[in-house]
């Protein structure tokens, strides 16, 4: 216990799936979390689970006044924040995305959530991180980004040609900040997580891309997994829980992948 006691923290999307499990590990060891969430009951049912000082805030990702809104009140109401996860993205917005089938509009609505979500979270992250000179609050330095990808950032998918280059983005984007952020002596650790195939609601949409067989197709996708098993968001969670805490503060620009070993084969 305690491992984040003190520590003020923003998850966005934290409202179901990795984000909810994310928030959940970060209260339960001392954080003050609010969850900054698009969807106002599944963020109003996450707080209200976490209880203590967790609070919730209506937030859309892609919308510039929102972040600075968010930060503003998180500032208000707790000071600096010290941890933000920037977990929320969407999958899809049509049935299929294969190349052939992804029309301009499915693409930048993907876009617009998983990247410039992202890219805005970092923006006003750092920002606020050293609105007060970030250092002089002590621990590990001014604070920590955990960015949500995926092993689809990492290798190629044909039937998700969308997502798969909005989370190589993310990917990439994160250890430019994390560059930046060191090179200014800020204190700032900036790193993404990468889950493969995972036990959530986007799981089982994934499963079901183009009409398939969503049981099947778990069926095959754990076939994949070299420790055969699909993992749990609270197996992502922990993760985060390590990056955003001061026990990876030598860690920076790293891509944490929890995937059962999929990608090492």
């Amino acid at each position: 216990m305690g491992r984040v006691e003190g520590k003020i923290a923003i998850v966005t999307g934290g409202g179901t799936g990795i984000g909810r499990a994310a928030a959940q590990r970060l209260a339960e060891e001392g954080a003050k979390v609010t969850i900054a969430e698009f969807d106002a009951e599944s963020g109003q049912a996450t707080v209200a689970e976490l209880g203590g000082d967790a609070v919730f805030v209506q937030h859309d990702v892609r919308n510039e006044a929102n972040w600075q809104s968010l930060m503003e009140q998180v500032a208000a109401r707790h000071g600096r924040p010290d941890i933000l996860i920037n977990n929320a993205g969407i999958l899809a917005t049509q049935n299929d995305q294969a190349l052939a089938d992804t029309d301009m509009d499915q693409w930048r609505a993907i876009q617009s959530v998983n990247v410039e979500g992202v890219y805005l979270g970092c923006k006003y992250g750092v920002a606020a991180m050293t609105a007060d000179g970030g250092r002089e609050r002590g621990g590990a330095g001014g604070g920590a980004i955990v960015n949500m990808s995926s092993i689809a950032g990492l290798i190629g998918t044909p039937h998700l040609v969308a997502y798969g280059a909005s989370k190589g983005a993310v990917r990439q984007l994160t250890k430019s900040v994390a560059i930046d952020c060191a090179r200014k002596g800020l204190g700032i650790r900036c790193n993404s997580v990468h889950p493969g195939v995972i036990v959530t609601n986007m799981g089982n949409q994934v499963m079901g891309m183009g009409n398939g067989d969503v049981d099947a197709n778990w069926a095959v996708r754990v076939k994949l997994v070299p420790m055969g098993e699909p993992g749990q968001a609270e197996d992502v969670a922990n993760c985060i829980l390590f990056l955003a805490s001061d026990e990876a503060r030598h860690v920076t620009g790293a891509e944490l992948v929890v995937d059962g070993g999929m990608t090492a084969v």
